[in-house]
């Protein structure tokens, strides 16, 4: 098409009767496009839905946390100091049980490093799953980069042992630096050892000889758990769901699925449903960062906005007598000239019902920044304009 301008015909269909007629109406491009865009915004805009796998959890099926104390070897100088005095008792009691027997007192090294090790176990992981995990420096070693991190084992909260951990450390920065000058990059006391754990012990499964599942909202809302209850019922065409609170929603495993529990899940999960949100403004006063939800509502109110800008400056200057003048004496004299500048401010009306884009686009109307945009919020919500729940982080 050569020009955007260039006319064109649409062919417009419309039912008279039994019959179809065709009319052609000449139109520029520019006009059709247009149009067409008008169309588009003017359809209605549905929220749309979510699996329940992603906004629900089920209760039992969860990650656990995993610890350990251990230390890393072969570090070049930069380990823990002489001051330090757990990381060579640490490295004494790892030689003893490896049968080699030394005094603590003839150990004197700074390549040996005290750190603890985290990991995360997922649910149902089974032995010989890796994991990955985080190893930080618990002494004072200037970089546990380059080290690599002895057999460790990592201890649930009920102090058995879930997995092993070994490997070299990856922390992606360096620490160099002499007397008078360093250079540093990331922060090189802590690193990840890339699938450096492996599980030895599994976590039982609590799904199974379940007749009566959890479903936990990881955001609980009486609105959204009941709109799960009712999609779940719908799809199994029985009474299986029901809200016990806002946050978690009850189902009873249907005969038909007896034994195959897994199958069940899988088949909720996939489910959709629509989450109802709360109307809600977020600010963060130290970034300038602001979060205004979709559903954030205000009354009438009238906002004005403008700034007052005082300048004061000193520029004191020195008096001194005529050269050889017997009677006169050096003095100071002040000088200060002040300005005030005051930017043009304005009055934007907010109506009542308005939605968050109408807000946002009367307010840029008066020039407001980021900044400037979480003062008027907080005084909107002062005034009690605000319908929404206003949280300042």
């Amino acid at each position: 098409m050569a020009d955007t301008d260039s006319r064109f015909h649409l062919a417009v269909v419309s039912r008279v009767g039994i019959g179809t007629r065709i009319t052609s109406i000449g139109w520029t491009m520019k006009t059709a496009i247009a149009i067409t865009l008008l169309l588009l915004l003017s359809l209605p805009h549905t929220a749309a839905a979510i699996r329940i796998k992603d906004i629900a959890g089920f209760e039992g099926v969860r990650e656990n946390q995993l610890i350990g104390y251990g230390i890393v070897v072969g570090l070049n100088g930069t380990g823990d100091s002489d001051q330090t005095k757990f990381p060579v008792q640490s490295l004494v009691n790892a030689l003893k049980r490896m049968g080699v027997t030394v005094s603590r007192s003839d150990i004197t090294v700074k390549n040996v490093a005290a750190v603890m090790v985290t990991a995360t176990l997922p649910p149902f992981a089974k032995m010989g799953t890796k994991l990955d995990v985080l190893v930080s420096s618990l002494g004072d070693a200037k970089s546990i980069a380059g080290g690599t991190l002895l057999m460790t084992p990592l201890q649930g909260g009920d102090n058995q042992i879930y997995a092993l951990a070994q490997g070299g450390v990856l922390t992606n920065s360096f620490s160099y630096g002499g007397q008078a000058a360093s250079a540093q990059k990331n922060h090189p006391t802590a690193g990840r050892v890339p699938e450096g754990a492996l599980v030895e012990r599994e976590i039982p499964n609590t799904l199974i000889n379940l007749t009566i599942l959890k479903l936990n909202l990881r955001q609980p809302d009486f609105t959204t758990a009941s709109r799960m209850a009712a999609v779940i019922n719908e799809k199994f065409r029985d009474k299986l769901a029901s809200c016990r609170d806002p946050g978690a929603v009850e189902i009873t495993i249907p005969l038909l699925y007896s034994g195959r529990t897994v199958e069940f899940v899988a088949d909720l999960e996939r489910l959709e449903v629509q989450p109802d949100i709360v109307a809600k403004v977020v600010m963060n006063e130290r970034t300038g960062t602001i979060v205004i939800g979709d559903n954030v509502r205000i009354s009438t109110v009238a906002v004005s906005h403008g700034n007052l800008t005082l300048y004061i400056k000193e520029t004191p200057k020195v008096s001194q007598p005529q050269p050889f003048s017997s009677t006169g004496e050096t003095k100071v004299v002040p000088k200060t000239t002040v300005q005030v500048k005051e930017d043009e401010g304005g009055l934007a009306l907010l109506s009542a019902g308005a939605s968050i884009g109408d807000v946002v686009r009367a307010l840029n109307t008066l020039g407001v920044t980021p900044r400037d945009l979480i003062g008027i919020m907080q005084a909107i919500k002062a005034a009690g304009a605000l319908q929404a729940e206003f949280t300042v982080i």
